[in-house]
Parts: structure tokens; sequence; C-alpha cells
């Protein structure tokens, strides 16, 4: 039997409590091929060019786990468990949305902006290449992943958004250090650019350790953060120059491109939340970008903030009042959120009805059209980037408790259909002949000769060989038995944060519909959170970097009176 096809139709998953649909695999013969049962879902899925692609990438995958758990093995500790698990953090979207603002806030205009492009862009292109690919992360077990998110494994894997976020940082904070604007001490310099280093390296290793992340996701991603951080500082100064001498077209024409690329996100095979997050951050990129422009060009505060006359000096401004500004402002920003989110799922759902009877929808897979609903609930846990008030406490709770989670075994339907074509292949191999262990290179490349038809669809297996550590680790590739795990008001150890799953070792023989059975069920996704979440983070950013900063001089916490100095 081939496992649910979670990718067919925007309507799927209407009913959280629904079990999974098993669609059987038309075969020629009559005769089900065993060695497409689970990657006849991408098959079907994706373009022809796109799976071709993914077929090529995944032997990467498979091959670099058992030495990801070998490394894994090595380094645990408790003490190490909970350290990369919360500077799991620094990397996160939520982490730069918090702490962003904070920047323009406190007279760091320049560097503040630059940050966000380089995030924005990292999130969104790891994002839509891991749609484009529908890579999973590598395989658990062996691996044991170690989190304290319980969405972040329902994303793939490849390539790491997280690496991306954390060397891009590093490299934009180490370029602008030493450049000639720089006015930091030469000790100071060093210890911040020390700092980058080991920023970015902390969290690199850590998504390895946690075994979040392969070999290939860390680097492809870690390359990417650094060519977005080089083309930002060189570039982007005189894309800044032509915005600002520009008249209203020009961020009109930078807000449509954004939107463009969005379309054009890639669907993916499975219910990824990745576009979730492009869409969050195409947003604030449109909002920083028409805000910057607005008060720059028309705004009497401008002289403030911007430019070398710029007389803002958070030194002279006095603690008391910086940091009423920083609460003020972060109070703006999660009203606005709170006040618009409700109000436009309210509303645009008879839009989008209006819009459906006219032919104009652009419906993506996994977003239930307005047709097909009455009304979207108020209160959607939706957001991977800024959580919601009624959030916060369960967050603190988290990071001064345990500061971790782990679990082991497919967390998502990405790593179940993975570990069932792994599981598959090696069921074959011992038709073959094998005694058991997992055959090396060679003996493959003649199973490969006797059954070309079946393996072309199949991936190359590891060169680990039949012995040693290895080896136990690879054993232990494709199997694990889904069970259900407790929540997290009442976390169990070894358990994921969330209540997501738990996964033993033991091998699975009831086979894919038992583990797709006890997999998380995603959450219904409408139609009108897309637009939603693009208006509500373009307002964030459009907050921050204007009318804030004008609400900052009329409130007496502003900048203005040290222009007199």
């Amino acid at each position: 039997m081939d496992p649910p096809n979670r990718g067919s139709g925007a309507g799927s998953g209407l009913s959280d409590a629904a079990p999974p649909t098993i669609v059987e695999p038309k075969a020629e013969n009559g005769v089900v091929d065993a060695g497409l049962k689970s990657l006849q879902h991408y098959k079907r899925a994706l373009p022809k060019w796109r799976y071709q692609l993914r077929q090529r990438l995944l032997p990467i995958v498979r091959w670099e786990t058992p030495y990801l758990a070998a490394l894994q093995s090595t380094m645990r500790s408790p003490a190490l468990d909970s350290y990369f698990a919360i500077t799991a953090n620094l990397g996160t979207h939520t982490f730069f949305m918090v702490g962003l603002p904070v920047l323009f806030w406190c007279g760091f205009q320049d560097f503040g902006k630059g940050l966000v492009h380089i995030l924005a862009t990292g999130v969104f292109f790891t994002g839509f290449i891991k749609d484009m690919c529908s890579l999973p992360r590598p395989l658990s077990p062996p691996l044991q992943r170690i989190t304290m998110s319980g969405s972040a494994a329902l994303e793939y894997g490849f390539p790491s958004t997280h690496s991306a976020n954390a060397v891009s940082v590093a490299v934009y904070a180490i370029l602008t250090l030493r450049s000639e604007g720089n006015t930091f001490s030469p000790p100071t310099t060093l210890a911040l650019e020390a700092l980058a280093y080991f920023y970015a390296l902390s969290i690199v290793v850590g998504r390895l350790y946690c075994g979040m992340h392969g070999f290939l996701d860390v680097i492809v991603g870690s390359i990417m953060g650094a060519a977005i951080s080089l083309v930002e500082f060189h570039y982007a100064p005189r894309i800044e120059a032509w915005l600002l001498a520009s008249n209203y077209l020009a961020p009109l024409t930078i807000a449509l491109i954004i939107i463009v690329l969005v379309r054009v996100h890639p669907e993916p095979a499975d219910d990824c939340p990745c576009f979730d997050d492009s869409v969050a951050f195409a947003g604030v990129m449109i909002g920083l970008e028409c805000g910057t422009w607005r008060f720059a060009r028309h705004s009497r505060f401008a002289r403030f903030y911007n430019g070398p006359a710029a007389s803002f000096d958070i030194a002279a401004l006095g603690w008391p009042r910086a940091v009423a500004r920083l609460l003020f402002g972060v109070a703006v920003i999660f009203a606005w959120r709170e006040l618009m989110k409700p109000t436009l799922l309210r509303v645009l759902p008879h839009l989008f009805r209006v819009i459906e009877t006219h032919g104009l929808s652009l419906p993506r897979r996994f977003f239930v059209p307005a047709s097909k609903y009455k009304d979207v609930p108020l209160r959607l846990r939706d957001d991977n980037v800024l959580p919601n008030v009624s959030d916060l406490p369960k967050l603190v709770r988290s990071i001064r408790g345990r500061g971790r989670a782990v679990s082991v075994g497919p967390q998502s339907a990405a790593d179940a259909y993975e570990t069932l074509a792994y599981r598959e292949r090696k069921r074959r191999e011992s038709l073959g002949g094998d005694t058991g262990a997992v055959r090396s290179k060679a003996s493959m490349n003649g199973l490969r000769d006797k059954a070309a038809a079946v393996d072309a669809e199949c991936s190359q297996v590891s060169g680990v060989q039949s012995g040693g550590r290895l080896a136990e680790f690879e054993r232990a590739m494709g199997t694990g038995t889904a069970v259900a795990s407790p929540t997290l008001d009442s976390p169990a150890p070894d358990t994921v944060a969330g209540g997501d799953l738990y996964l033993g070792e033991e091998e699975d023989e009831l086979g894919e519909k038992e583990v797709f059975s006890q997999l998380v069920k995603p959450r219904v996704r409408y139609d009108v959170e897309v637009v939603t979440k693009l208006v509500v983070y373009t307002g964030i950013a459009w907050l921050a970097v204007d009318p804030v900063l004008m609400a900052f001089e009329v409130l007496g916490l502003g900048a203005g009176h040290l222009s007199t100095r």
C-alpha cells in the first residue's frame, strides 16, 4: 500500500481527527512495485525535473546519516543538549523579529536595515529551495533530535535556514566592523569579531549536534548566508541611494517584485511551513522599504536618525528614556498584531469568496479555499515567526525548565516517507540474499544490475561497510514505531516539546498505515492566511521604522532634544 498522499489538494486536513487515507498505487500487470512504495508519492507530487533533482540529492542524506549519528553519539552530554537546544533560538525568526526593531530605535538604522535584508533574503530563498527539493532531514533513528521547537522538524532539511541566518549575520557584522565607518576601539572590534565567529560556529555545529540537519544542509546554508551578506554589504548602498532619490514608484516596484516572488514560491510535496515563514519575511521587506523611504523623504524627524548629521546618541538619550522607548515600541507592534490579524481573518474570507466566483483565485496546495469553510478560528497557532501574546508564558516556562526535548523517529510526512523508502530498500536487499546488514556499495551495484528497473527509482546506498559502529547506526535507519507523546504541560523525559510524538527504535512491523496514523495531523490552513500574514508583517516593519520613530518625538521619548547639543 502506498502511504497517504498528503499533497493532494487544498482540502486535505479539514478534520484533524480524521485517519489518513491509504491510496493504492496503480501498477503495471496488477503488481505493486514495493521499491516505489514511498518514492511514488514524490513522483506524483513533484514535476519531473524536481523529482529527478531530489533523487540525485537524496543519496547524500542517506550516506551522511550514520556519520552524523556517530558524531552526535561521541559528543552527547546533558549540558551540551541544553546548550545547543537553547542557543538554537538565537538563529530563529522569532529572535530576529523581536531584536531587529531595537536597532532602529537605538540609533543603528543602517546596520538594522542591512540585517533585515540579509535575514529576509535568507529565510525566503532557503525556504524556496526547501520546498523545491522536498528533501527530508537526516533519518531518526539513528539520530536523536534535540529541540525546543515542536514545529522545526516539520520543515524540510535542505538547506539549513538556521545556518544561513547565523553565518549571514556573522559575515555582515565582521564586514561592518572592518569598514571605515567603524567607531569601536580596536580591542572592542576584536572582541566583537570573535563573538561573531563563535555565534556562527555555535549555531552551525548545534544543528549537526541536535540531529536537525546534515553536513550538506549546513554547508549549503552557510554558503548562501555568506553570499547574501557579501551582496548586501557591497551593493545595497547603491540600491538604497536610488530608492531615496526616487519617487513613490521605487518602493512600489520593490513591493511588486517581492509579491511576485511570493507567488512563484514552489509548491512543496508535503505540508511544510516554509512558505509561511517566507511570506512573513517578504512582508517585513515590503514594510521596511516603504517605511524607510517615507520616513527619510517626508518626516521632519529624519535628521535625528539618518545620515551623517544624525544627532542620535543612546548614551545622551538616557537609560530611562531608552527603556521607555523599547517598551512602547514593542507594545505597539504586539498591539498591531493582536488587532489586525483577527480583523483580517474575519473580513478576508468574504472577499476571497467573491474573488473565487470570478475565477481569479490562486489556490496553493494545503490551503483550503474560502468557498470550503464558513469562518476562520481567530486564535490560529499559525505563526513560527512572532508568537502570540498568550504563548509567551509557555515559551518562558520551556526555557526556564529543561530547555530541551529529545525525540527519536519520524516527525513529519517527509520523515515518514523517507523512513519507509529506506526500509523498503533494505527489505529488497534481504530478498537479494543479504543477511540483514546493509550492503556495501559494490554489492549494491550488483543488486542494481539484477533489478535495474526497480533501482532506477531508488537512491544509491552509503559506502558504510557491514561491520563496525557506523554499520550499527545504518542498521537503525528506517526503523521506528510511532506512539503519542505527552503534551507540553506535562512533559516526560525524552519527548518532543509541544507534544508531537515519540518514536521507539523497534521495527514497525505494521507498516506505513500505522506510521502515518501516529504522525501529528497538520492543522487546517486557510487561503486567507497568506494575505493576512503579508499584511500583518508589512505593518510590523512599517510601524517599527516610521510611525514609532515619529511617536517617540511626539511623546518626548525621541532624540530631538539632542540636536541642540
